[in-house]
């Protein structure tokens, strides 16, 4: 049996799984990534996939790395990585792990995870948004991941959805990742909340002003996404990212915000779906860049 670990290394998280040749997840494995300490998060992804290879009993084994930024032309390293996660560029995840690492642009990867074997399976024109940390995305055109000049295409996450809002670590001023990105709760709730599931258990629990808050990032993530369909005209978007796990006070509000913000000339509008591996995309996805690389190197 061929088996192939992905790694998706996430500002909250590092998420680890072996998968096989027909997506099924073997075994999965989750570490905390204590962003700023760069040590600590590398050596944690260390851990992570030897606690796998001691499972599959395994010596040597092709990795896929699914991380924040823009890969190296040889998908060796990140190469582009502005404002999070020091220590991340330019890293050589082969050299440092002593397996073959591939590594990949996290929301890519997430795409290519769905377009294989979820929610984007058998579909040609897809884009994707991982909602977390901060907002990735990824487009999937003629049934191939288009990640343009620079390998920087489907960023969507900067979006400007507010001229006159902050900057986001590309310069964008504001931004959809700004408008719902977990790293930006606090400043948005003035201080009260440390992170997007403490606001929407206060939502939950009837605090109008969290409501407040949620309702107004949910209303900027629809007028992104209408502009999304506008631009590339998708049969589906795909969302994921931890986010995506407030479930109904995420998707019900959308879908009425996207009723009164989409074009539909023909009157359907583009299906909003979410991502069938949840937060476990980046790392399936990684896995299957893994596979793919693997088979244009033989």
């Amino acid at each position: 049996m061929s088996v192939t670990i992905g790694i998706d290394l996430g500002g909250t998280r590092i998420k680890a799984v072996a998968i096989d040749t027909d997506g099924n997840v073997l075994y999965e494995n989750y570490q905390q990534t204590n962003d700023g300490d760069d040590k600590a998060w590398k050596n944690a992804v260390a851990v992570a996939v030897k606690e796998l290879q001691a499972i599959l009993k395994i010596e040597k084994i092709n990795i896929g790395l699914s991380a924040p930024g823009l890969p190296d032309e040889q998908n060796t390293a990140i190469a582009c990585m502005p404002g999070r996660m020091q220590g991340l560029e330019n890293f050589i995840w082969t050299d440092f792990l002593n397996q073959p690492t591939y590594v990949i642009n996290d929301a890519v990867a997430a795409m290519m995870g769905e377009a294989k074997f979820g929610a984007a399976k058998n579909k040609k024109n897809v884009a994707m948004l991982t909602l977390g940390t901060g907002v990735g995305g990824a487009i999937l055109i003629d049934g191939k991941p288009y990640q343009g000049s620079f390998n920087k295409a489907g960023h969507i996450g900067h979006m400007v959805i507010d001229h006159e809002g902050d900057c986001d670590v590309t310069g964008m001023p504001g931004s959809l990742e700004e408008c719902i990105g977990n790293y930006t709760i606090q400043k948005r709730s003035k201080g009260k909340f440390t992170s997007t599931h403490e606001m929407l258990d206060a939502y939950r629990n009837g605090d109008s002003f969290a409501k407040e808050v949620w309702m107004k990032s949910v209303r900027q993530l629809a007028a992104a996404l209408a502009s999304v369909s506008n631009i590339l005209s998708p049969e589906v978007i795909v969302l994921g990212g931890g986010i995506t796990q407030a479930g109904a006070i995420l998707f019900d509000p959308l879908k009425e915000y996207m009723d009164e913000f989409e074009w539909r000339p023909t009157g359907k509008g583009v299906e909003i779906v979410k991502a069938v591996y949840g937060d476990m995309a980046g790392a399936i996805g990684a896995a299957c860049f893994a596979m793919s690389k693997q088979k244009d190197n033989k």
